[in-house]
């Protein structure tokens, strides 16, 4: 029986699992490029383009607790600055373009922190960004719609709600500050 890009990427992504490592990475970077080059008759990703969610998990790993999140994105979506806590994350655009900042946090002496805007990139069909630990950005969505997946290491809603160690930052007076 042939296996789906999905299911390869799950095998393949479990057989690698372990501490946060460039190699583990580096697996999962190219588990992801081969996953979003999947063909689009393949049933899962056929569901995709049809339903058009904007947001379904595709796989949640019981032993490792490593997360696969499909979003379709509108046109003009935008997600302001965030990290995610702990977790580390790579998105990964199917179809579509999607626009991504990165920023660094500055504190200065006489003030509230803020960030500054480091990068912005614009990832196409077929190309991953990863984000680790403590890496703020946001994104975009720069086409008519994006299909985007999100892998992370773990359920960074379920850290959210217990552990609130993801940061989201607001615009004030023309600075991005952390929210309330």
């Amino acid at each position: 029986m042939v296996r789906s890009a999905l299911e390869t990427f799950i095998e393949t992504t479990r057989s690698a699992w372990g501490p946060l490592t460039s190699a583990l990475i580096a697996d999962c970077r190219r588990g992801l490029e081969q996953l979003v080059k999947a063909s689009p008759s393949e049933d899962w990703l056929a569901a995709l383009h049809q339903d058009k969610p904007l947001s379904r998990e595709l796989y949640r790993d019981p032993d490792h607790g490593f997360v696969l999140l499909a979003h379709t994105e509108p046109a003009g979506l935008y997600r302001p600055p965030h990290d995610h806590g702990r977790a580390w994350v790579i998105y990964a655009v199917q179809d579509g373009e999607s626009e991504m900042g990165t920023y660094a946090r500055v504190a200065p002496r006489d003030g509230e922190a803020r960030l500054v805007k480091r990068d912005s990139t614009l990832v196409r069909a077929g190309q991953v960004q990863v984000y680790l630990p403590g890496d703020i950005h946001d994104t975009r969505c720069l086409s008519g719609s994006a299909l985007l997946f999100r892998f992370t290491e773990r359920d960074l809603k379920l850290e959210d709600r217990q552990a609130h160690q993801v940061t989201r930052y607001v615009e004030r007076d023309g600075a991005w500050t952390a929210g309330a």
